[in-house]
């Protein structure tokens, strides 16, 4: 199949300014941070409201509180794995109020672009069991090498690259946290692709061209998270 120049190039475009914006909003301070996230809820409610309002129709309102647990639950807990990250930062200087240190949001966010990307070039090259009917496309193959490589990738990362304050992190609990990002994240994305197909669109919005909106770029991220958490606040920080 021809590829439409066109098409890729507005996808790749989207896409560079998407990793721009996020590696931004991650490494500039915690005010950023903190506005990227308030930002990606916000798109994320709205879409939803949308999507709600597709499938139940006029009586869309009684399901909105939904989002609560969908969407801001989630995103009020990726900010508070930022927020009070400083328990893993090598520096001893720890600002009085609040302090905030990118590990954890990465490791989320990375695991989740690892495996959501090994996942295609891997069932793009010997996928041929179909996953789900939710998302045919997805492949037994594809969905458990992602899985395996993000794994691998984020521990090897974690373990040795010289990232401030990885080395507090065993290998062991970013093996884990990669494992839940992997597991969830893939859940999520069909959860959000059994929702677009119950209201009968292909996007959760257009927000950006050739990629869809803020679900369709944050399901991974929605259903991960609060594993992460309650994992780092009830077994990782009492180890």
């Amino acid at each position: 199949m021809a590829i439409n120049i066109q098409i890729f190039r507005t996808r790749a475009l989207t896409a560079l300014i998407f990793v721009i914006v996020m590696l931004a909003g991650l490494f500039i301070n915690g005010w950023t941070f903190l506005l990227l996230f308030v930002f990606v809820g916000l798109g994320c409610l709205y879409e939803f409201g949308k999507i709600i309002k597709k499938i139940y129709g006029n009586s869309y309102l009684k399901y909105l509180p939904l989002g609560l647990f969908y969407i801001v639950l989630p995103i009020s807990m990726m900010i508070d794995l930022g927020i009070s990250g400083n328990m893993f930062s090598m520096s001893d200087e720890i600002n009085a109020e609040w302090s905030y240190t990118p590990l954890l949001p990465c490791a989320i966010i990375f695991s989740i672009w690892i495996n959501d990307t090994m996942a295609y070039l891997v069932g793009s090259m010997i996928g041929k069991t179909p996953f789900s009917k939710i998302s045919p496309k997805k492949t037994w193959e594809g969905t458990i090498g992602g899985m395996l490589l993000c794994v691998i990738v984020i521990a090897l990362a974690g373990n040795y690259l010289p990232v401030p304050g990885a080395k507090i992190i065993s290998w062991k609990h970013w093996l884990t946290i990669a494992a839940l990002c992997a597991i969830f994240g893939t859940i999520g994305d069909l959860f959000e692709s059994k929702l677009k197909r119950n209201a009968g669109i292909k996007d959760s919005g257009n927000f950006m061209p050739g990629h869809g909106g803020f679900l369709d770029r944050f399901d991974s991220l929605l259903l991960a998270t609060p594993f992460v958490w309650l994992y780092v606040k009830l077994i990782f920080l009492d180890s």
